[in-house]
């Protein structure tokens, strides 16, 4: 009897050891592991071009990057796009074919690349009749507004509204006119792209020049 509780004892003893909760036994070198438990799919995330503007702006403004601007009365304001945080579609003028156009973009405070890059993209997007490049007819000029630095371009010639990085040249319209602004803004440049018919841009210059120079802090 003494013999059968003595090994009752050992074995109950050794049944507890393997139970430690400081186990730390590893698998084996090249075995399978057990697949892991189903997560639920990632909600999609809103690209930062697309994040909603600010409560700050109210109507009759936009905001982007920490940046507030006035946008023109007879402007109108079109939808959300991918990449874009405001839209605003001008008035066209007599006898041109389509309205003129002002994209704003915001990619955040480290990201859109630099001014120079984007100054010769949005010079790249335009052909000249005699085929010099654009860089060397059109305008680039900087200042400074409410402490920032701004710069300005104009282009005009044969514009390939669909270009972009291999992008084919396959939306050319020719006698286009681009007015542009870089502000460096405190939590990074906001580009402004105005691109439309010459007369149209021509008509409406004052107003987009308006809208930058209304651009501040709020």
């Amino acid at each position: 009897m003494k013999n059968r509780l003595f090994l009752l004892a050992i074995t109950l003893a050794f049944g507890a050891a393997g139970c430690s909760p400081e186990d730390t036994t590893e698998a084996p070198a090249g075995a399978v592991p057990p697949p892991p438990a189903a997560e639920a799919p990632a909600a999609p995330t809103t690209p930062r071009a697309e994040v909603a503007t600010p409560a700050t702006a109210q109507a009759g403004q936009g905001a982007a990057g920490g940046l507030l601007w006035s946008v023109p009365d007879h402007w109108q304001t079109e939808g959300q796009r991918p990449m874009r945080v405001a839209t605003y579609r001008t008035p066209a003028a007599e006898d041109d074919p389509d309205p003129g156009e002002v994209a704003v973009f915001y990619f955040g405070p480290t990201e859109g690349g630099t001014v120079d890059a984007n100054v010769d993209r949005w010079f790249g997007q335009f052909d000249q009749a005699d085929g010099r490049p654009t860089r060397e007819v059109a305008e680039r000029e900087s200042t400074e507004i409410a402490g920032m630095s701004v710069t300005l371009v104009r282009a005009a010639g044969t514009y390939n509204a669909a270009a972009g990085p291999m992008a084919p040249r396959a939306d050319l319209r020719p006698g286009y006119r681009l007015i542009g602004a870089i502000v460096e803004g405190p939590e990074g440049a906001v580009f402004f792209k105005f691109t439309g018919p010459e007369q149209t841009v021509a008509d409406e210059e004052a107003h987009f020049l308006a809208m930058i120079e209304s651009i501040d802090q709020p």
